[in-house]
């Protein structure tokens, strides 16, 4: 009696293995799957809640990271305009707060949101506060600044508000350095060919 418990228990464990070592592997194969699009990733919002970059199929997005401290803060105007300007077209405008220029993004989530909210009135979509350049980069960072991932407009983020421009298929279509203000035409161009292409 005491031999047929053992092995029933050894079949039992024996199963657990393999179920378990199923799982893993399976786990495993969908994390090793490469992102195709900015669409694949998963990030964060400002209140901690974990989005699907995926609801934006069918949009336009435009990708910034963004800073409270910074002399190129106040582009937070015009974003907050040309978001108003197009919304009504497609057009999705997502910020990730990062702190890697000149410490410029100290402050914490809830801070953030208080000061952009206040300050900007933005209304535009605010995510938590990721790392965009070098060690610990968020993975869509990385996918946005990868020549392999996104040729012609990868390279590193030079600085706050770099502005990446994403189709409604999820591809980069255009990047705008920091310097390149939402009122600046070459800018609004941009914006504006891409809501209207559908």
């Amino acid at each position: 009696m005491l031999g047929r418990i053992l092995t029933v228990s050894s079949l039992a464990l024996a199963a657990g293995v393999v179920l378990a070592s199923h799982a893993t592997t399976a786990s495993a194969g969908s994390a090793d799957k490469k992102p195709s699009s900015v669409l694949d990733f998963h990030v964060k919002d400002i209140d901690g809640k974990d989005v699907a970059l995926s609801k934006y199929q069918g949009k336009v997005v435009l990708i910034v990271n963004t800073a409270s401290q910074c002399g190129l803060t106040p582009q937070y105007k015009g974003l907050e305009e040309t978001y108003k300007k197009y919304k009504a077209q497609g057009l999705e405008i997502l910020a990730f707060p990062a702190n890697e220029f000149g410490t410029q993004e100290p402050g914490s989530d809830a801070e953030i949101k208080e000061f952009c909210s206040t300050k900007y009135n933005v209304s535009f979509p605010l995510f938590s506060k990721i790392v965009v350049k070098g060690k610990g980069i968020h993975p869509l960072y990385e996918y946005l600044t990868s020549e392999s991932t996104n040729p012609g407009h990868g390279g590193e983020i030079d600085w706050n508000f770099a502005k990446f421009l994403v189709n409604r298929k999820g591809e980069v279509i255009a990047r705008f350095h920091p310097k390149i203000t939402p009122e600046s035409p070459e800018f609004r161009a941009a914006v504006e060919k891409a809501v209207t292409e559908k």
